[in-house]
């Protein structure tokens, strides 16, 4: 690449920087998650791969309830909720007494699919006063971002990106731009190393927190922290179940991991805790354990059913796979549920 001379390159429709250009090609009028065919379309997520997981969402629901001395009335709110495949997933798990107290709420920018269960609300954005759990999954990771380069001088820049792909170097990384790239991401002056300016999903997480009154918000992502930032970046698409390269023009998801030990300050609210996905899922009840081979006798249905299920959460729990997906904590007025299960301490403020 070749660093633009002029600021004029980021006012032309040609070249563009990745948030513009990812914001369109995302939630633009013809954007990708404006499909049909939703996120499920085109990657898999562990809401997709059983609904063990809404399983295990539904009982950390349950102990967000016990935690706020269960209420006359409970929220959840499945943030970036595709088809609303979780909220749905959610409500049928709940125990019957907790589930005649339960607001379902699917937050997606996509119409409302036929045949969602009638008691989930389909917004646009999050409702305000919360009381209960909000829940986002593989939702940072699509909040679009700039993407900085260093070039020949060791000089951090805005990477500009045309229509079809195609990248060149535009203007120098300032302002707030610049102060969290120094603090979350510093690069050092080695030409070609990048960087995802972070700095919006912060922002996207604090807001989202804010509709909290009280209970837990979660986030789940791919993710890494100040003390392995990857050197060239994440940013990357997917399409048809396929990962390709991230071109903005409305035919694949664009997509990178979050920082989300960033977002895990960005609220200023104590209590913020990341673990990994395995960690909490068991804490939650998935083990991933083989049934015992004596209820092959007793019960051979059983225990294919009990195999079935067990397959499927190792799956879930795997290192390598889903396994690794970070989950970010933040209790709002009430200890975490989740922190009394796993033994995770605070985040701590880099």
């Amino acid at each position: 690449m070749t660093p633009g001379t002029t600021g004029t390159a980021e006012t032309r429709g040609d070249w563009r920087g990745w948030r513009e250009a990812t914001q369109e090609a995302l939630y633009g009028v013809d954007g990708f998650y404006r499909g049909p065919e939703g996120p499920a379309g085109h990657f898999r997520t562990s809401v997709h791969a059983s609904a063990l997981f809404a399983g295990a969402v539904a009982r950390l629901l349950c102990r967000v309830d016990e935690a706020l001395g269960r209420p006359a009335s409970l929220d959840f709110v499945d943030m970036a909720a595709g088809r609303g495949e979780l909220a749905a997933g959610v409500l049928a798990a709940l125990p019957a007494d907790v589930a005649a107290r339960t607001r379902g709420y699917a937050v997606e920018i996509a119409g409302r699919p036929e045949g969602l269960d009638h008691r989930i609300e389909w917004l646009p954005e999050p409702p305000r006063d919360v009381t209960g759990l909000l829940f986002a999954n593989e939702w940072l990771d699509n909040v679009p971002v700039e993407v900085a380069e260093v070039d020949s001088a060791g000089v951090p820049r805005r990477v500009l990106v045309r229509g079809d792909g195609a990248e060149r170097l535009g203007e120098p990384v300032g302002g707030a731009e610049a102060e969290w790239l120094a603090r979350w991401w510093p690069l050092p002056p080695e030409e070609g190393l990048r960087a995802e300016i972070g700095l919006p999903r912060d922002e996207a997480w604090a807001s989202a927190v804010s509709t909290l009154r009280s209970g837990l918000a979660v986030a789940v992502d791919y993710a890494h922290t100040v003390d392995a930032r990857p050197p060239f970046g994440t940013l990357t698409g997917f399409r048809g179940g396929r990962e390709t390269a991230p071109v903005p023009d409305g035919s694949c998801d664009i997509t990178a991991h979050v920082a989300l030990d960033a977002c895990a300050t960005a609220c200023a609210l104590p209590g913020a805790r990341l673990l990994p996905q395995r960690d909490a899922l068991r804490a939650l009840g998935l083990t991933g354990a083989r049934p015992p081979l004596a209820l092959a006798s007793t019960d051979p249905a059983a225990y294919v059913r009990a195999l079935a299920s067990a397959s499927e959460a190792a799956e879930l729990i795997a290192p390598g796979g889903l396994g690794d997906f970070v989950w970010l904590t933040q209790p709002v007025g009430v200890p975490d549920p989740l922190a009394l299960l796993v033994d995770v301490p605070d985040h701590e403020e880099q």
